[in-house]
């Protein structure tokens, strides 16, 4: 079954329409250290390989029906998607997951500052759930990637490795399609 909680939200102005986007960073970080929990065993929620399972059988599908043009270099694709899929099975840590927290899922609220909306939960590693607003932070994502890696990873008290190798592998999967992901991959790529 499932839930829904309904909450006034006022003024509920999104985040990104308040802050700039350093200033987001830390937002982001201080609420996804609030809300990261030990899932409750009386209500089971889906593990995030199982989300990062479809994503990479998407990706596949969609790499081998593009074009050469189109494609990331096809060792980088083998490394990404391996790893992507890899990832949420070596946590040290697992935790339950917005996997979905960015700048436009925050809103301003009188009973607390800043209230998460639309939460997408999945059981997992904590490293994952720094992505999403990295991914929408594009012009510092495409000026420096494992600088704003580093970032979220100190803000989030999380290992900076280990959300660089997340980085690395998420922009491999959204990749097509994306010059930009492709050359955030390219630039994020292990030695």
């Amino acid at each position: 079954g499932y839930g829904l909680l309904i909450e006034r939200c006022v003024p509920g102005t999104p985040l990104d329409q308040v802050l700039p986007e350093p200033a987001q960073d830390e937002v982001v970080a201080g609420l996804l250290r609030r809300l990261w929990d030990q899932p409750p065993s009386a209500y089971p929620f889906r593990p995030l390989a199982q989300m990062c399972a479809a994503w990479a059988d998407e990706f596949e599908a969609s790499y081998a029906a593009s074009g050469p043009a189109d494609r990331i270099d096809p060792g980088l694709a083998r490394a990404g998607i391996a790893l992507f899929r890899s990832l949420p099975e070596t946590a040290s840590q697992r935790v339950l997951l917005c996997t979905d927290l960015h700048a436009d899922n925050i809103l301003t609220a009188q009973r607390e500052p800043w209230l998460v909306i639309d939460p997408k939960p999945y059981v997992g590693d904590p490293a994952y759930d720094v992505l999403q607003h990295m991914l929408c932070c594009e012009d510092r994502l495409a000026a420096d990637p494992a600088g704003l890696a580093d970032r979220m990873a100190a803000l989030a008290g999380l290992d900076a490795h280990r959300v660089r190798r997340w980085l690395f592998a998420r922009t491999v999967q959204e990749s097509p399609g994306s010059p930009l992901m492709h050359q955030i991959a390219t630039r994020l790529a292990p030695p």
